[in-house]
């Protein structure tokens, strides 16, 4: 039987021949003449012989039928690739169909192969990778971090000549970290850069692309058609407007402006001073108070109008405010409670699981390609998309934001139609929380009290250099980083027989940017999850104790930076199953939001639910690898594992008596809340 992690060596250096040496010179593809490029082919017994003679493994690839890759006709090998771009989509679900139907391990190695050297990289990468998430016999393979195979999309262009040079002249053991510097985009002239840290995180945008990767929008039914995949799209996007809403008001900025008028300028620019390494091609720039404009790309047929957009929101809100959308044969589905919000977000993203295209349109997608090609609508300068066509680049640009606040607001336009939770659904007799509080983990330090700071950390870049140096080559970046910490609640219970509740905790900003205090029906849209978990009552009063690091949101850095290459694989069992799934997760450096040297003020607020309200009937696996980022990323091959809607208790309205959190929480005894304090200390440091 095939080794599933022989495809790995596929993914290494996008941009080189599949003939030349993987894992720092260790293996090589042994590859059939045929499979050779026309380039290639006529030398291909002295490639062979010249690039394998030290090899230490060595990857066996048997002839097979080459497929029919005219799929992918007019997508530039040395080109850009988009998700949001139709023709691309329709590309990218081909292959991904492809490499699905293969029978075996060996077979997709082979027809893996020979596609590698003749599609764009990105394309062949996001197809293998979905793929193999997604087939049985390769599901364990471990994805590589996306930032080691192509740093072009994540950090400053200007250490690539360093990073090159100290690879090609100094030895391994004595090579020197090369720092990215931060905030390389803009001054502090621009007050959007105040928010550089959070948009140019380099977890926070692979959070982004992993997720579309667990969750891609076309492809195989089987693979789209997940559990709640539309709300889900919803709440993950949601969370992330809440979160940066909050540290804006951390920079003393006002909440994202809404971008709901697409025909005023757009006032913020961004110059995101990036390169395709593809094609040494800058990504453009977004001069400040450009207008949208419509869409004409003869390059690869993307055509879209402002008005489009127009028209598709339009008929998005009536429907919401009918209370049904319609499918393609006319026939209503009902936007209820339970299911309207799912049903909405195949909806406004238009994935494959759109009840009605043509009616409805792509909002989400489109409108990522108005922005993205707001400065060569009609290809007149031969330039490409700019950042906002990208999943693994889009959340750099300050627009990012404002557009997905208008997607937010057409989700909450949706909610605010429900009606408000009655006591029912909110209580749980016979369970009182007392206290809740956070405690850092170092002794003697005040409660309630959390610390951030800067932390300059490292990853090795070497797998993505297509043609630099064998052997590791690190870059070290500095990221916001936070002290670690527990949550810990006190709970009665009051019944008199042991039972089990949902923990759920949250935060939330207690005023704006100019300090004015929030009202709860403001502060609702801010509320961010930190952690949701099931726990056992025992009969009287329980304490519960959650570390931050068990976050049901968060994955740890190690998996957010997990290195590429067959001997970074762990091979003790624990850490194997640690280090499996799609590293798909909110990057656990970014829990805490930034506060200030001053300290901000956030209301903490924890309730336990009924269990019998919440739990979902399925064969749940305690240790089944990495399922503990399953708040925005699920669980893998099963149903999301609770069934309330997310963002319950706050995703919908309450009456208007409820004017403050704490009118909300008194009647509820399940309910508790108190005020943390998060200081920043702006000093750097190493992570050991």
């Amino acid at each position: 039987m095939a080794d599933a992690n022989n495809l790995l060596a596929l993914l290494q250096r996008p941009l080189e021949p599949t003939f030349l040496p993987k894992d720092d010179g260790k293996t090589v593809i042994d590859l059939p003449d045929e499979f050779l490029t026309d380039r290639y082919r006529p030398i291909g017994a002295d490639l062979q012989s010249r690039f394998s003679n030290d090899a230490e493994q060595r990857i066996p690839v048997r002839q097979v039928t080459t497929p029919d890759l005219t799929f992918a006709n007019g997508i530039d090998r040395r080109g850009s690739f988009s998700l949001f771009v139709p023709k691309h989509r329709d590309a990218a679900a081909a292959l991904i169909n492809l490499f699905i139907q293969q029978p075996d391990v060996a077979t997709l190695m082979s027809v893996a192969t020979y596609c590698r050297d003749r599609l764009n990289p990105v394309l062949f990468q996001y197809g293998l990778a979905v793929a193999v998430q997604h087939r049985e016999d390769t599901k364990n393979v471990n994805i590589p971090s996306i930032v080691s195979l192509f740093p072009d999309q994540f950090v400053d262009p200007a250490v690539f000549p360093k990073l090159r040079e100290e690879g090609a002249v100094v030895q391994q053991e004595n090579r020197m970290v090369i720092d990215i510097p931060p905030n390389y985009t803009a001054s502090d002239r621009e007050d959007e850069q105040r928010l550089a840290y959070f948009r140019e995180d380099i977890g926070v945008n692979m959070h982004h692309w992993h997720w579309h990767l667990v969750y891609p929008g076309d492809g195989p039914d089987a693979v789209v058609r997940k559990d709640r995949r539309g709300e889900l799209f919803f709440y993950m996007h949601s969370q992330l407007i809440a979160r940066y809403n909050m540290d804006r008001f951390c920079a003393k900025l006002k909440k994202v402006r809404h971008l709901t008028n697409f025909r005023e300028p757009i006032v913020e620019g961004y110059f995101p001073k990036m390169i395709r390494s593809s094609n040494n091609r800058a990504y453009p720039a977004r001069a400040a108070n450009i207008s949208l404009q419509d869409i004409d790309r003869i390059d690869n047929g993307t055509i879209v109008s402002v008005n489009d957009l127009e028209r598709w929101r339009d008929r998005i809100h009536e429907a919401i405010d009918q209370g049904f959308v319609l499918d393609a044969a006319g026939n209503r589905i009902q936007l209820d409670e339970v299911k309207g919000i799912d049903v909405l977000g195949d909806v406004v993203e238009a994935s494959s699981l759109t009840p009605n295209r043509q009616l409805y349109g792509s909002l989400h997608n489109m409108g990522h390609n108005v922005i993205s090609y707001i400065h060569d609508p009609d290809y007149r300068y031969l330039e490409d998309y700019g950042v906002m066509g990208d999943v693994t680049t889009a959340m750099r640009d300050p627009i990012f934001y404002r557009w997905h606040g208008m997607i937010d607001g057409i989700f909450r336009r949706h909610k605010d139609l429900l009606t408000p939770y009655t006591a029912q659904q909110l209580g749980n007799p016979g369970v009182t929380v007392s206290s809740v509080g956070v405690q850092l983990t170092r002794p003697n330090t005040p409660a309630n009290v959390l610390l951030t700071f800067w932390q300059r950390s490292q990853v090795d870049l070497a797998a993505g250099l297509d043609f630099g140096p064998q052997g590791n080559v690190f870059a070290s970046f500095t990221h916001l980083q936070h002290a670690p910490f527990s949550f810990r609640v006190e709970v009665n219970n009051e019944s008199g027989a042991a039972r089990k509740g949902t923990l759920r905790i949250w935060i939330a900003p207690k005023v704006d940017e100019r300090g004015t205090a929030l009202s709860f029906r403001e502060q609702r849209q801010y509320f961010v999850e930190m952690d949701t978990s099931t726990v056992t009552l025992n009969p009287g009063m329980n304490t519960i104790v959650r570390r931050s690091d068990q976050s049901s949101v968060t994955i740890p850095y190690e998996r957010t930076f997990r290195a590429i290459g067959t001997k970074s694989v762990p091979t003790n069992a624990n850490d194997l199953a640690q280090f499996r799934f799609c590293g798909c997760g909110w990057p656990q450096h970014m829990l805490v939001p930034k506060g200030s040297p001053e300290g901000v003020q956030f209301d903490l607020f924890a309730m336990v639910s009924d269990y019998e309200q919440d739990s979902v009937e399925q064969e749940l696996d305690p240790n089944a690898p990495c399922n503990d980022a399953h708040s925005f990323c699920g669980l893998r091959d099963k149903k999301y594992p609770d069934r309330r809607s997310m963002g319950y208790p706050f995703d919908r309205r309450t009456e208007d008596t409820v004017r403050t959190l704490q009118d909300f929480i008194t009647p509820n005894a399940n309910m508790k809340s108190a005020t943390v304090q998060v200081k920043f200390n702006n000093t750097v440091i190493a992570r050991t």
